[in-house]
């Protein structure tokens, strides 16, 4: 089978299709948000607090998902908070996924003293809960973009590194492996043409799932006010604002909230989708079934 045609044939997968639209759709509003925000995120209209969507009584087109207790429009702060959350999501899980990816190949390709070192970082790092190490990193560091980052790398690169370990050790055992080094190739080559292609299925796979759960990390830093300036639109930052006029205006809650659940869905689907079509062995099981 072709590449084109294994592209295809994975863009075809149900799941992959859904996950990525939910992704782009997301993606595209992040991306056209000084376009299609019809007000500044940070803007406060003193006389229009708390109302509905354009909807509902009292909503007015002017202001079209509403606005919350100081005002801002809704719409644009959903927005602009799409953008912090790809920009979080997508840097930190591509972060994680080459400090996890790397260390696992050395451990699983090295074994030994160096797989055993790597492996008990691993479980002292993971008996941390990742929320809390997440918050406890943030808080060392000023709020900004970047410490958020840094602090969701720092936390999610174990996850990644442990699955994909036990991938490359299930690799190295294979014929193929074997044959490369009977020929004479290196080190160096057997993992960069060898191994190395042989894990990047699960490597996008985890790449995925971890951009979901980049996005929860980055709200709850948001939530707490550790991520970002005051000044910056967050979903996270929407929620703590919405909690306090919840009763008087539940939409300022519901929006955001919303929002984490389709980038969520979107990357579940999408990473599920990978793996039942990249994974070979349940595409083995697939074919044996059928």
């Amino acid at each position: 089978m072709s590449g084109w045609s294994r592209v295809s044939l994975v863009l075809r997968d149900p799941r992959v299709a859904a996950g990525a639209a939910l992704l782009l759709l997301v993606a595209g509003a992040a991306l056209f948000a000084p376009l299609l925000a019809p007000h500044d995120p940070n803007d406060q209209d003193l006389l229009n607090t708390l109302l509905p969507p354009f909807w509902d009584n009292g909503g007015t087109f002017d202001y079209p998902l509403g606005t919350d207790a100081l005002g801002r429009c809704v719409l644009s702060r959903l927005l602009y908070g799409a953008r912090i959350a790809l920009l979080v999501g997508f840097s930190a899980s591509l972060g994680a996924g080459i400090v996890g990816g790397v260390l696992a190949l050395i451990a699983g390709y090295c074994g030994g003293w160096t797989d055993w070192i790597i492996s008990r970082l691993i479980d002292v790092w993971m008996s941390f809960p990742a929320i809390v190490l997440a918050l406890v990193l943030i808080v060392g560091l000023s709020p900004s973009v970047a410490n958020a980052i840094f602090a969701i790398i720092l936390v999610a690169w174990t996850r990644v590194c442990r699955v994909t370990r036990a991938e490359i050790l299930s690799l190295i055992k294979r014929d193929y492996i074997a044959a490369a080094r009977i020929a004479g190739a290196s080190h160096l080559q057997v993992v960069l043409y060898d191994v190395l292609p042989g894990a990047l299925p699960i490597l996008l796979t985890l790449l995925s799932l971890e951009l979901g759960i980049a996005v929860v990390i980055e709200a709850v830093l948001s939530f707490t006010g550790y991520a970002v300036g005051p000044n910056i639109s967050t979903w996270g930052g929407m929620i703590a604002d919405g909690l306090v006029t919840m009763f008087q205006q539940p939409t300022g809650l519901i929006w955001p909230m919303a929002s984490i659940v389709v980038t969520v869905l979107g990357a579940n689907l999408l990473g599920e989708g990978l793996r039942r079509q990249l994974d070979p062995r349940l595409l083995r099981r697939t074919e044996l079934q059928s």
